[in-house]
């Protein structure tokens, strides 16, 4: 197998993978393979505060085999002594590096992490890269040893160089599929999810389906609105530059897309959208009438899932309309948006609002959006 045409199957594993952890091993097999190294590992963690690391993902592989005990051995007894550590967060976002020139000469003969840790991981004469990610947290990724004598030729340094962005984009679209619960879900299945926008496309752009949130943003046009069921920006300015990312992750003419991101402006002062656009490979895929080509997952910062209105009405003994304001309500949506929404008064929602506070026993709005958001990790009621 050429180089691209091996580098191109490591888009299309990342791609997967970013759906289902299981696969990344695999995914890290073939990286192995175009680096020509022994193994190699990624860490994800909110280093803000130098004394309390949480570290969100961690995978140690080695020759597309993960390897929880090495996982475990690093961090219980060498990542808080590893001289490496602190050096590793002072790169500059991007640079490798090897791993041996993050030790001095004298750290190199003393040093347990490198002596016994580096050794044990196939990784002492291997490179890292430090990465900025999401939300100000900090993404390490390391390259085991080169698995012959020849070192780190040019070439080879330039092909773990080329893989950085993607490691970063996958890293970025995993943490939003985890933050919105939604890490695992089949494809079909993203679009019961209530806390993030979910639009499958098909290859050229066309709309093919979407979860409530996405279609409520693009009803509304905030942000991001469907023209004659292309998706398509309100901005006209970020109209052409989704255009240009929509391009990127469905190229028209093969060839594997790009698991791509950007941002877009809301209506008013609202927190902008991010979107992640990411392609899908055919074993990712439901069967459908209408291919999916990609998934666009929406952001919204100011957002909160809306809990199904049917797991409310069953949970808080509300009929089918106050249910259905409650979840609204607690979905971030003010009583204008639900009258709207609903094709109700402004007046005729304060009064079913008013009729599920007496219910309920409770006085105050924010309340009732807090009983309603705690149900939001009970399973939804089967139809």
């Amino acid at each position: 197998m050429n180089g691209q045409a091996l580098f191109e199957r490591i888009l299309g594993s990342l791609h997967e993978a970013v759906l289902d952890d299981s696969l990344w091993p695999a995914t890290s097999g073939l990286i192995d393979e175009a680096c020509a190294s022994k193994g190699n590992f990624v860490i994800f963690a909110d280093e803000a505060l130098r004394d309390d690391i949480e570290i969100f993902f961690a995978r140690f592989c080695l020759r597309g085999q993960r390897r929880e005990d090495l996982e475990r051995w690093w961090f219980r007894d060498y990542h808080d002594r590893d001289e490496r550590v602190p050096r590793v967060r002072q790169l500059p976002d991007g640079r490798v590096v090897l791993n041996r020139a993050l030790y001095t000469d004298e750290e190199q003969k003393t040093s347990a992490a490198f002596n016994e840790m580096l050794p044990r991981g196939h990784c002492q004469d291997g490179l890292v890269a430090r990465l900025d990610g999401p939300g100000g947290s900090r993404i390490s990724w390391s390259v085991g040893d080169p698995v012959d004598g020849g070192g780190w030729s040019t070439a080879r340094v330039e092909t773990v160089a080329r893989l950085l962005p993607h490691i970063r984009q996958y890293v970025r679209v995993r943490q939003a599929l985890v933050d919105a619960r939604a890490l695992g879900s089949p494809v079909a299945g993203l679009l019961e999810n209530t806390r993030c926008g979910i639009i499958q496309l098909d290859s050229r752009g066309r709309i093919v389906a979407a979860n409530d949130l996405a279609r409520d943003l693009l009803r509304r046009g905030d942000g991001l609105t469907d023209r004659r069921g292309l998706l398509s920006a309100a901005s006209a300015d970020d109209d052409d530059a989704l255009q240009a990312l929509l391009a990127r992750a469905l190229p028209r003419f093969g060839g594997p897309g790009e698991s791509v991101s950007m941002t877009v402006r809301r209506r008013g002062v609202s927190p902008r959208l991010m979107l992640h656009a990411s392609p899908l490979g055919a074993a990712g895929m439901d069967a459908r009438p209408r291919r999916v080509a990609a998934l666009l997952l929406v952001v919204d910062p100011a957002m909160r899932g809306i809990v199904d209105p049917r797991l409310v009405g069953a949970m808080l003994g509300l009929t089918p309309a106050e249910s259905r304001i409650a979840a609204l309500l607690a979905g971030n949506r003010t009583i204008r948006d639900i009258a709207t929404e609903t094709g109700r008064s402004e007046g005729t929602v304060r009064w079913h609002v008013k009729r599920v506070l007496g219910k309920l026993g409770l006085s105050r709005q924010v309340e009732l959006v807090q009983l309603v958001m705690s149900l939001s990790d009970v399973p939804r009621p089967r139809s």
